[in-house]
């Protein structure tokens, strides 16, 4: 085998071809898209952060927009398929703060090599509509949103208890913590809190139909579906007060009304404000909340708290329970309190053993449960399941369901819908991002920054410690919009997911400057139809930029487009070949551009595409990556053989059978490639290229190919090919001598898979192996002749009959006339189907069964070297018939 690089006689050199084609694609616009263009099919990848370089995910996720923009556009569409660059965020500061240099230079150098690396890889981007979060023109437009979200009442102010990162000294919203251990998503450092004035985004006042307009999202995975669900964590149930005398009614809300009876103890959070309230007549529990309020996340568990001194009045049995600060109960959940049942709750039967507090049971295993009331002991552990209610006075033997609903009324409370949701958190205190575009003036509180004034532009960047805005003084101190007195401007900067929750819409219209995009082409070529990106944004990204979708057709900005992704794919890691995932830390990392230097571009996006469908993970490969590179200079050395008028093979000039069955495989090949390529399934199309290519160059060297076959094979495994290896394909569709650009201004191969393929291509298959287990069995080292014998009518009827018989096989057979005519052997055969009904397949008829054996002989005649007979059940010696079964023809070999 030739190496990269080596000079060949054959073949293709990328380092030539590649830049080629890519200047002819250029030069042609290839990818443009015109702007009136009606309802183009929009094929996105989630844009990339500007890191500087790209790694094998980032390949790997383009390589598959791309493929199927490319597939999209052969077939007639037109493709809106843009890139752009989520340039804002910390660690350009950091990498700023190392380099001594500045965010916006370093975040610059970094697009320009990553564009670079895209051209490099072959990627057909519409570069007209590239989108730059960075730039004033497009966060001018990040700071009109937020005013019209503001205009809307769904922009707050407030004080919260915030996640804080002391690495990276900026607010995290509750989605960039990650794990148990609640570490920072950027830098694994763990988080701690801080009370905080902030800004926020009230995306909870949308949690009900973010979460029912999932069940419509029909394209997306289960999985994220599924997440999602769970982060917005909708609960139905009540609330009901509790009276602590001294401190008025506390409100709690349970989705277990049903256990009331059963409350042996009162909890509040540890930030509740009758917490607080108690903390400042109380030293044992001012210590605990202070405690409790600073400690981190492994210095607590379900059993931290401490007793109050005072009592709650169970609205339910006027009795008083004693009231707990417990760090397990959540300020921001439910309502930061909680009447506490530790028979029917885990985390209060844990509580209430470490703290001597009584367990009751109220609620036992209905009749028709698994469980057996007298197994149940609530002293051992809790049961949390419905049943019906004991110890509970006049309402025992109500079963839960019924008692929740008439406690509700009973019990003075409210049916009360929660969320697991929080308002979003978007002020970050750095400097490499969207100023908040509010000014804050003693007299008038915040103003907005008029709209004439946008954008608000970053000032310098100054080396700093904490948030450099806060040290530019003279950028920061202004006039107040409204009074015209001294103010300040404010010194947060937007959360970078505000960046990407609309950049998709910019793509439509991204040199606008009277709006952030153009309503009427935007509602038009909106929802993107095929969105590319990782799992790792399925509760942040993904949220918001459904948030801001809904929000946006809410203020007219778009019409009807409520969801922003029709078809979503996560796309699998792709590993290190020590099955680990690709890292630097690791040293496991493969560099793209070590590849694409040599073994090129084409090989690298065949490779990947080739190894696992797009959502699966998958392990680098030195062999893959040869075994992709050798395939595709086989292939162009036999399109460069045939151009030049070589392809010439075998010694009796026949082509008409074998011709007729590559005729069949090309159709079948292009309706198999069409209908995958539609599915995302990419592999399973290359696949059926791959063998294609090998059929031709066996029936090449098998006979004197027909040249109209022969050619019609090689343009459809180039045209099958392009999406995924561009830049060869179209050097090899420019010798077989077709004018314009394989990527620009050919077609799709239009066929259909002949009928019955599937049942036939197994028939052949089954032979194939057949024959080869005979030869190898029996030690047949030079076979003359392989006679196969199609199975006769009758069999074939009876195998029919059999296939659709309900349940009795033989009854169904043998009450058939003419096979009853055939005797023993009808019944016999009867038996056998009955034996394998479960099992039975679709067969061809003998006189199709026979033609498609006589198509294929010629595979079987090159691989043994032997002669090849297919007859009749009539025509064939009757012993060998007799053996013969529908898609099961009988063999005879003769040495």
């Amino acid at each position: 085998m030739t190496a990269p690089g080596e000079q060949r006689e054959r073949g293709f050199d990328h380092g030539e071809v590649e830049p080629k084609w890519q200047r002819a694609w250029d030069d042609a616009d290839a990818f443009r898209i015109e702007d009136d263009a009606e309802d183009p099919e929009y094929v996105l990848a989630m844009f990339p952060y500007t890191s500087g370089s790209l790694h094998m995910g980032h390949v790997r996720n383009y390589t598959i927009t791309d493929a199927y923009a490319r597939f999209e556009r052969l077939r007639g569409e037109e493709v809106l398929h843009p890139m752009g660059w989520d340039s804002f965020g910390l660690p350009a500061e950091n990498a700023a703060e190392e380099r001594d240099t500045n965010p916006r230079d370093w975040t610059m150098d970094c697009i320009d090599s990553m564009k670079e690396q895209m051209s490099a890889m072959g990627f057909g981007y519409d570069w007209d509509r590239e989108v730059t979060t960075c730039d004033p023109d497009y966060y001018r437009w990040n700071q009109w949103l937020f005013k019209r979200f503001r205009d809307e009442g769904l922009v707050e102010r407030q004080s919260s208890e915030l996640n804080w990162c002391p690495s990276c000294e900026t607010v995290l919203a509750d989605e960039q913590v990650e794990g148990e251990d609640e570490l920072c998503w950027r830098c694994d450092t763990p988080i701690e809190t801080r009370e905080m004035d902030q800004w926020f985004f009230t995306i909870t006042d949308y949690a009900e139909e973010l979460l029912e307009a999932l069940d419509e999202l029909d394209g997306w995975p289960n999985n994220v579906r599924e997440m999602q669900r769970n982060w917005i964590g909708k609960q139905e149930g009540a609330s009901v007060a509790f009276e602590i005398p001294g401190y008025g009614e506390v409100d709690i809300f349970t989705t277990r009304l049903d256990t009331i009876h059963g409350a042996t103890f009162f909890s509040l959070a540890p930030g509740h404000p009758v917490a607080q309230e108690i903390a400042e007549g109380n030293d044992e529990v001012a210590e605990y909340v202070e405690m409790a309020e600073n400690a981190d996340e492994d210095e607590l568990d379900v059993t931290s708290g401490v007793f109050t001194g005072e009592y709650a009045v169970n609205p339910a049995t006027g009795e008083e329970i004693p009231v707990y600060v417990a760090d397990y109960v959540l300020t921001d959940v439910g309502t930061g309190a909680l009447y506490a049942v530790p028979g029917h709750d885990e985390r209060d039967h844990e509580f209430a053993e470490a703290h001597d507090v009584p367990i009751e049971q109220v609620v036992e295993p209905a009749p028709d449960a698994e469980a057996d009331p007298e197994d149940v002991d609530v002293q051992e552990a809790a049961y949390p399941e419905d049943g019906v209610l004991v110890n509970s006075g006049e309402y025992d033997g109500l079963e839960s369901a019924e008692a929740r609903d008439r406690f509700v009324e009973e019990f003075d409370g409210e049916h009360r819908t929660e969320y697991n949701l929080r308002d979003w958190g978007i002020s970050r205190q750095r400097y490499w991002g969207t100023p908040i575009p509010m000014i804050r003036c003693e007299e008038c509180g915040y103003v907005p920054v008029p709209d004439e004034d946008l954008p608000v532009e970053l000032p310098e960047f100054v080396h700093t410690t904490g948030n450099p805005l806060d040290a530019a003084e003279e950028w920061k101190c202004v006039d107040c919009p409204e009074c015209g007195g001294e103010a300040v401007r404010e010194t947060d900067t937007m959360d970078t997911f505000v960046d990407s929750s609309w950049y998709f819409l910019r793509y439509v219209s991204p040199d606008l400057d009277a709006a952030p995009f153009d309503s009427e082409r935007a509602s038009d070529w909106m929802p993107v139809d095929r969105y590319v990106g990782g799992i790792e944004h399925a509760v942040m990204h993904l949220l918001y930029a459904r948030f801001f979708t809904k929000v946006l057709d809410d203020v007219d900005l778009v019409e009807d487009v409520r969801e922003p992704f029709a078809d979503l794919t996560n796309q699998g890691m792709v590993l290190g070949e020590d099955g680990d995932k690709m890292s630097k830390s690791k040293g496991n990392g493969v560099s793209p551009q070590r590849i694409v230097d040599e073994y090129g571009a084409d090989t690298a996006r065949l490779f990947i595409m080739e190894a696992a469908q797009p959502e699966k993970e998958f392990a680098w490969s030195a062999e893959g990556v040869q075994s992709a590179h050798d395939f595709l200079q086989n292939l162009y050395t036999l399109v460069e053989e045939y151009a030049a008028g070589e392809v010439t093979g075998g010694a009796d000039g026949s082509a008409g059978a074998v011709g007729e069955y590559v005729v069949r495989e090309i159709d079948a090949t292009v309706a198999t490639a069409t209908a995958e390529y539609e599915k995302f399934r990419f592999n399973h199309a290359l696949q059926a290229v791959r063998e294609q290519v090998s059929l031709l160059r066996r029936y090449r060297e098998h006979t004197t190919p027909d040249a109209d076959t022969f050619e019609r094979g090689l343009v459809a495994a180039v045209k099958l090919l392009a999406p995924v290896a561009p830049h060869v394909t179209e050097e090899m569709w420019n010798l077989l001598g077709n004018d314009g650009l394989l990527a620009a201004d050919a077609d799709w191969p239009d066929a259909d898979a002949p009928a019955d393929y599937d049942v036939e291509r197994r028939l052949v298959e089954n032979t194939r192996a057949d024959v080869r287990d005979i030869v190898e069995t029996v030690g047949i080292e030079d076979p003359e002749t392989v006679t196969l014998a199609v199975a006769p009518e009758w069999m074939h009827r009876a195998h029919e009959l059999a296939a659709g018989a309900d349940g009795d096989v033989v009854g169904t057979v043998m009450g058939d006339e003419q096979l009853r005519q055939q005797g023993e052997d009808a019944a016999d055969f009867a038996k056998d189907l009955a034996a394998q009904q479960e099992a039975l397949d679709e067969q061809l008829s003998p006189e199709r069964e026979r033609a498609a054996l006589e198509r294929a002989a010629w595979l079987l005649e090159r691989e043994f070297g032997a002669d090849v007979v297919v007859r009749s059940a009539d025509e064939a010696d009757p012993d060998l018939a007799g053996k013969a079964e529908p898609g099961r023809p009988a063999i005879d070999i003769a040495e």
